[in-house]
């Protein structure tokens, strides 16, 4: 018979070891835990340890100190890092990401969504990969994240968004994506808990693929990336009860949210320094081919190549996330909706990116 695989190790810190019990227990049903103080969390990780979950009060400034202090060092920032909230706020799940969370949970707690999040977030210990391929992946969502954190949180406050940030991310997100696959980036951003840093997350590895399968060269597969990371950036500027509404929208909101391409285009544009290409993606991805997209009614030979492959991609990535309102479209079922999207969608590449869907399944 053979031997029965090693449970993942998990470190849970916290910061009132009492409170954290219930969620101690419903880690433990599914993994080996170790429960430490945030003032006992070691400077770096055992080698057996394949997570970290930090339930913290993060109103505490001290906690909040302790745990960003030791989170810096390499081999934590090499693994998950599972953040509770006390609610489900969009400001504490911003502030989680600026302390280096990869994903999220929050109160009050459900022993299932728990399970099934850290099976999808956490591997067990004998499949958790502590190779340079682990840890490339992992550099390139950490990367990515840290500029989702700059334009949703940090934009909106005044601090300014400099393309060498989204520069410097898409060196390690690119190499993240072509030393693992597209299937592994989205399983690893899947679970994020902020429906706008997961759909930016989402559509950055299905251009990074689109990419590579029609064979783009780097200068126009870094050209992608950057498009792919930014083209929201004005929903930094929409209010986060609509972001974060968990129904359908009324008209009124969808007419806020249809600001968002001209709210970003006059941040980045009055910030400076953005490629113009960049800013026609930002601008221009709800255009569509018959004119009858937003915000400037655009037509067929005034839609950039850039932006008609990011408007696909978008779309695509759009039908396939979980939303609140309904479940998430399977591959055949995204790609028939896109399809009957007559004149309004570049056919050519619409066809040519369905391989690439195939392997995110």
């Amino acid at each position: 018979m053979s031997a029965q695989a090693p449970r993942r190790q998990l470190l849970l810190a916290s910061d009132d070891q009492e409170q954290s019990r219930e969620l101690e227990r419903i880690l433990q049903s599914i993994s080996d835990v170790q429960t430490v103080s945030t003032s006992e969390l070691p400077d770096a990780p055992a080698d057996q340890i394949s997570g970290l979950v930090v339930d913290i009060n993060l109103r505490s400034a001290e906690s909040v100190q302790r745990v960003r202090n030791k989170l810096r060092h390499e081999s934590y920032r090499a693994m998950p890092r599972l953040f509770v909230l006390a609610d489900g706020l969009h400001h504490g799940s911003m502030q989680a990401w600026a302390l280096g969370a990869t994903d999220t949970i929050s109160r009050p707690l459900s022993a299932a969504g728990i399970q099934q999040r850290i099976r999808a977030a956490f591997p067990d210990s004998h499949g958790f990969d502590a190779t340079e391929r682990g840890k490339t992946l992992n550099r390139g969502v950490e990367a990515a994240h840290e500029v989702m954190v700059k334009i949703f949180h940090k934009l909106p406050a005044g601090e300014p968004l400099r393309f060498s940030d989204v520069v410097q991310a898409e060196n390690k997100i690119l190499k993240a994506i072509k030393h693992s696959s597209l299937r592994e980036w989205l399983t690893t951003v899947g679970c994020h808990h902020a429906d706008s840093y997961r759909h930016c997350l989402f559509v950055t590895g299905f251009a990074v693929a689109f990419a590579l399968h029609l064979g783009m060269r780097e200068d126009d597969q870094r050209r992608l990336v950057r498009a792919a990371l930014l083209h929201d950036v004005g929903k930094a500027f929409i209010p986060t009860a609509i972001l974060d509404k968990p129904g359908l929208l009324t008209d009124e909101e969808m007419s806020e949210i249809r600001r968002h391409p001209m709210l970003g285009y006059q941040a980045l544009a009055s910030q400076g320094g953005y490629p113009p290409e960049m800013l026609d993606v930002v601008l221009h991805h709800h255009e569509f081919l018959d004119g009858t997209g937003y915000p400037d009614c655009l037509q067929a030979e005034q839609i950039s190549d850039i932006v008609r492959l990011t408007t696909i991609v978008d779309i695509y990535a759009a039908l396939i996330e979980q939303r609140p309102y309904r479940v998430p479209f399977t591959h055949a079922k995204a790609f028939a909706t896109m399809e009957k999207m007559e004149g309004k969608l570049d056919t050519h590449l619409l066809h040519a990116f369905r391989p690439v869907t195939l392997g995110a399944y």
